[in-house]
C-alpha cells in the first residue's frame, strides 16, 4: 500500500521534547489525575493522526509488556480493559486469570515516529484485581502508593536517578541466538574515551540519546563505558515512580534503536566474561519544600543523620533484599571484585567495592548511590525495596564487643535465594503471596542453569534469562 494513502501523526523531535517535558512537569506537580485524563482523552479524540495507544505494564520479574489499543476502542472502553494474567509468569494462576488494566493518564508519552512508528502514543498502566483493588504483583502500583503516602504525610518527595549500562552486540536478537552461537560479537573495542565519533557504537549512542531527549528524560551526558561495546546515557533525577518508568523506557528505546541498526542492546549484567559487567547505579535522595534532607554541611561525608540512617537500614537488610536487586543467575557474575564489583556490604565515599557510595555533593546534589544493582531488575521493585527499607526497615544491630568485619553479598543466585527465603523482612516488604511467587520464578530460572558459575558464561544463563527468553526457548529444557 502506498504510504501516501496514510496520514498518521509525526512530530519533530524538538516539539516532542517540549510536549513530553510539559507532561512530566504536570506529573511532578501532582496535577489531579482526573484533569489529566480529561485533557488526554480530548486530545486523542481531536487528533485524527493517532491510530493506536500503546499501554505498558511490567511483570513481577521486570519484563515490560505492551498492548496496542485502537484509539477509538480505548476511549470507549478505558474503564473496562482486561488481559489474561495467567500468561504472565509470576502473575495470576490459570484458575484466576482475568486481570484489569487501568490507564495511568499522567504517565503519557509522545513517541518519535521514526523509531516507534507513526500515529502512536504510549501510556503506562496499573494492574488491578477483578474487584478493582491493586494487584499485589504489580509493584509499580506499590511504589506509586508509597510515594503518594510520603507526599501526603509531610510533603516529602523521593528522588531517584539511575545510571544504566548496556552492551551493544552485532546482529539482531543476539541474546536469543546465544544458545546456538555461544558468543557475542562486539561492534567496537574502543573503550571509555577512545571510540571515534563515526564508529557504530557512537552512532548508536547519538541516535538513542536523541530519542531519550525527545521523550523528556532531561539528558545530562552519554558516553562509551569501560568495557568494549559498552554504553551509558545519563539523565537527571526525578520522582521515584517516574524514574522507574524511565528505566523501562530507556531499555525499550535502546533495544529499538539498536534493532533498527541491525544490532542488539543487551542489559545482561555480565554477558561476556573477562570484561566489566553492566550495572545500574541508583542514586537516592529525599526532598521536602525544596530542601535536600540528606545534606548536612558538618555531617560525616556531608551526609545528614537521616541519610546515614537510610544507609544503615539498607545495609542491615542487604542480604535479604539482594535477590530484588540482583535477580538473575548472570547477576552474580558481575559481583566479582576483580572488576570494580560493589559486593561489600558497607558504605564509603571513595571505595567503589562498597555496596553504597556517598558521592561528593552540595545542598542540591547530596545523595546516596547504591552500586550493587544490576540493570535486569524490576526497577519498581528495586526502588521500592531500597526506599522502604531505608525508611522503615530494621536498623543495624550495634555490638561494640564484636570486632567489625566486612560482610559480602551472595556470590551466586542459590545463596541469594536462601537468604531471601529466610528473610522475615523480605516477606514483610512485599507480602507472603508475592514473596512466594517471586521466589518460585527465580528458583525456576536458577534450576535451569549450572549450579557453579565457573569462568565461562553458560548458555543457560542467557537462554533462560527473564529478559531474554520466550516460551519456545523455555520449552527446550
Amino acid at each position: 500500500m502506498s504510504s501516501g494513502l496514510r496520514d498518521f501523526l509525526e512530530i519533530p523531535y524538538e516539539q516532542l521534547e517540549e510536549m513530553n517535558l510539559a507532561a512530566k512537569a504536570d506529573r511532578l506537580a501532582r496535577r489531579p489525575a482526573d484533569e489529566v485524563r480529561e485533557e488526554r482523552a480530548k486530545y486523542l479524540m481531536d487528533e485524527k493522526g493517532i491510530k493506536a495507544v500503546t499501554v505498558c505494564f511490567t511483570d513481577l520479574e521486570g519484563r515490560l509488556h505492551m498492548l496496542d489499543y485502537d484509539k477509538k476502542f480505548l476511549l470507549k472502553s478505558a474503564d473496562n480493559l482486561t488481559f489474561d494474567g495467567s500468561s504472565i509468569r509470576g502473575f495470576a494462576q490459570q484458575a484466576e486469570s482475568d486481570l484489569r488494566l487501568v490507564i495511568d493518564w499522567p504517565a503519557f508519552y509522545w513517541l518519535p515516529s521514526d523509531v516507534f512508528g507513526s500515529g502512536k502514543v504510549l501510556v503506562f498502566g496499573e494492574v488491578q484485581e477483578r474487584d478493582g483493588s491493586l494487584y499485589g504483583a504489580d509493584v509499580r502500583s506499590r511504589l506509586k502508593v508509597f510515594g503518594d503516602d510520603l507526599w501526603a504525610k509531610d510533603g516529602t518527595v523521593a528522588n531517584v536517578s539511575n545510571e544504566i549500562e548496556g552492551f551493544l552486540f552485532r546482529g539482531r536478537d543476539a541474546e536469543s541466538h546465544y544458545h546456538e552461537t555461544g558468543t557475542f560479537e562486539f561492534i567496537s573495542t574502543g573503550g571509555y574515551y577512545h571510540s571515534l565519533p563515526g564508529d557504530a557504537l557512537r552512532q548508536f549512542i547519538d541516535a538513542a540519546a536523541e530519542v531519550q531527549r525527545a521523550m523528556g528524560f532531561g539528558n545530562e551526558k552519554d558516553h562509551p563505558e569501560v568495557a568494549p561495546s559498552q554504553f551509558e546515557m545519563n539523565y537527571s533525577y526525578t520522582e521515584a515512580t517516574v524514574a522507574a518508568d524511565q528505566v523501562q523506557l530507556y531499555k525499550l528505546l535502546s533495544r529499538q534503536v539498536a534493532a533498527r541498526m541491525d544490532m542488539t542492546a543487551s542489559f545482561l549484567p555480565k554477558p561476556v566474561a573477562g570484561v566489566n559487567g553492566n550495572g545500574m547505579h541508583t542514586n537516592l535522595s529525599l526532598m521536602r519544600k525544596g530542601k535536600n534532607l540528606f545534606y548536612a554541611k558538618t555531617g560525616e561525608d556531608g551526609l545528614s543523620k537521616l541519610g546515614w540512617s537510610v544507609i544503615n537500614r539498607i545495609l542491615a537488610s542487604a542480604n535479604g533484599i539482594c535477590l530484588f536487586l540482583n535477580p538473575s543467575v548472570n547477576s552474580y557474575r558481575r559481583l566479582d571484585p576483580h572488576f570494580e564489583a560493589p559486593n561489600q556490604i558497607k558504605a564509603s565515599a571513595i571505595d567503589r567495592g562498597s555496596m553504597v557510595r556517598i558521592p561528593l555533593g552540595n545542598e542540591q546534589t547530596t545523595r546516596i548511590e547504591v552500586r550493587s544493582i544490576s540493570p535486569d531488575v524490576n526497577p519498581y521493585l528495586a526502588i521500592y525495596a531500597l526506599l522502604r527499607t531505608g525508611l522503615e526497615g530494621p536498623p543495624a544491630e550495634e555490638d561494640d564487643s564484636k570486632r567489625p568485619r566486612t560482610r559480602f553479598l551472595p556470590g551466586n543466585i542459590y545463596d541469594a535465594l536462601r537468604q531471601y527465603k529466610s528473610s522475615k523482612y523480605a516477606v514483610e516488604l512485599v507480602g507472603e503471596d508475592v514473596h512466594a511467587k517471586y521466589g518460585e520464578v527465580k528458583t525456576l530460572q536458577a534450576d535451569r542453569c549450572p549450579r557453579e558459575l565457573g569462568n565461562r558464561v553458560k548458555r543457560g544463563e542467557v537462554q533462560f534469562h527473564h529478559e531474554v527468553t520466550n516460551q519456545y526457548l523455555w520449552s527446550q529444557f
